[in-house]
């Protein structure tokens, strides 16, 4: 299966966020978290976790990057039924006046060959590739024209108590409703080990209430990674991973952001003066906000020794 398109940036620009796994889900749609496992001098190993057909599936692939001829092979080390065996190769071709076409090859095959396998995977790869086409262009002409509407950052508090106490009250966010007052509602969908799905009421400052859908991924005790899938009109794209870390001084929690602006929107929500650099403040200030006001309740809540 070939899918392919053409982008208004330079064939380095989109080498380099093809390169780069761990920016995938703030560009990709469908991709909820990716790491690098490991690398040798020719080959890595990546995890990736995304939605396939409305489901969260999680596999390890091999990747080869070869910047010379721009292309980057990849085949699946470990799949999901009903996927039996999946790769293919990104093709990265310079154009004329320093644009550049993308085309993304699949080959795959279903589980015992069996024919609703095989149609369900043709869905997931046609419609997953055909979103990742649109967001790599998307992002790979935002970064040649706009750098600044990208943005990372974290807070962070420090326990006296211990890590498993903290990551309990990241992790039972079925219960945020109750503990944290800008949350006014959340529902939490299980959809698998470690596998979280959240819709989630937020008020604001000025008594106004966004709603906002995430899916969350708890890695391991002292680590939780997040996606919204739902935004609030003033981003593109929003991710974010809650860290804990033992210290001498006591356990060391941190909340990092990483987000895209959306600039169409900025003028309608902040105003027809408002500036691309009105709308990064406004963000980092409302983020910043509601992730210091957690972390503050779970070092409370575990300092004062609350066991639910």
């Amino acid at each position: 299966m070939q899918h392919t398109v053409g982008v208004a940036a330079s064939a380095d620009i989109v080498c380099d966020l093809l390169a780069d796994v761990t920016g995938w889900p703030r560009m990709f749609g469908p991709t909820v978290h990716a790491e690098q496992v490991s690398e040798d001098a020719t080959q890595e190993r990546i995890r990736l976790w995304a939605l396939a057909n409305g489901e969260v599936r999680s596999w390890t692939s091999r990747r080869h990057i070869d910047r010379r001829a721009r292309r980057i092979t990849f085949r699946q080390e470990l799949s999901q039924p009903p996927v039996a065996a999946m790769g293919g190769e990104w093709r990265i071709a310079p154009e004329p006046g320093g644009t550049c076409s993308v085309t993304l090859l699949h080959d795959f095959a279903a589980i015992d060959d069996d024919p609703d396998g095989l149609d369900w995977i043709e869905r997931a790869v046609d419609r997953n590739s055909a979103a990742e086409l649109a967001a790599l262009k998307a992002t790979a002409e935002a970064h040649e024209q706009s750098p600044d509407l990208f943005l990372t950052f974290e807070d962070g508090v420090t326990v006296n108590g211990p890590l498993e106490a903290v990551h309990a009250f990241i992790a039972r966010c079925d219960l945020w409703p109750e503990r944290l007052p800008h949350v006014t509602r959340l529902r939490l969908t299980e959809a698998g080990p470690g596998v979280q799905l959240m819709s989630m009421d937020t008020k604001a400052p000025d008594g106004s209430v966004h709603t906002t859908e995430s899916v969350r991924i708890v890695l391991e005790t002292g680590r939780i990674v997040y996606k919204q899938t739902r935004v609030p009109p003033i981003m593109t794209a929003h991710t974010g991973e809650w860290v804990l870390r033992a210290t001498p001084e006591g356990v060391r929690a941190i909340s990092r952001h990483t987000v895209v602006v959306n600039p169409v929107t900025v003028p309608e929500v902040l105003g027809a003066s408002a500036t691309l650099a009105d709308a990064r403040d406004a963000v980092r200030t409302a983020l910043g906000t509601n992730s210091l006001a957690t972390l503050r309740l779970a070092k409370a809540h575990t300092e004062g020794g609350s066991s639910d």
